[in-house]
């Protein structure tokens, strides 16, 4: 049997949905409503939906890891943003440097932690 897979699609959840929409929104997804408390966020052909649903160790154990071409420029686009002024509970870091490839990190307003890295070539 061969899979023909399209997409793969996690579910995220948000403390406060409103809140982590807009930031989504300012982090330069786009949006498609698919009900009152879910939404699906894409960039390209790449996405996820978010819930308004908060379990405290769901959120504290989500982690989400978002392959990038040119990190450094990623990096400076979300820093540009001045989103830690709109959000104050994010967490941006500077770029850890790996053996595979490098990554930084950002933690959304419910505490989701994202890894966004750019594999060695």
């Amino acid at each position: 049997m061969e899979y023909k897979v399209r997409s793969v699609r996690p579910f995220i959840g948000a403390k406060i949905f409103e809140l982590s929409r807009q930031f989504y929104l300012d982090l330069g997804f786009e949006e498609i409503p698919t009900s009152f408390k879910m939404s699906y966020f894409h960039l390209g052909d790449f996405g996820f939906y978010l819930q308004d649903a908060y379990v405290k160790d769901w959120i504290d154990n989500s982690m989400i890891f978002m392959e990038v071409e040119d990190l450094e420029r990623h990096l400076e686009i979300i820093r540009d943003r001045n989103l830690h002024e709109k959000y104050p509970d994010i967490r941006l870091s500077k770029i850890n440097y790996n053996d595979w490839g490098n990554e930084f990190f950002l933690y959304d307003p419910s505490g989701i932690l994202w890894h966004i890295g750019e594999f060695e070539k």
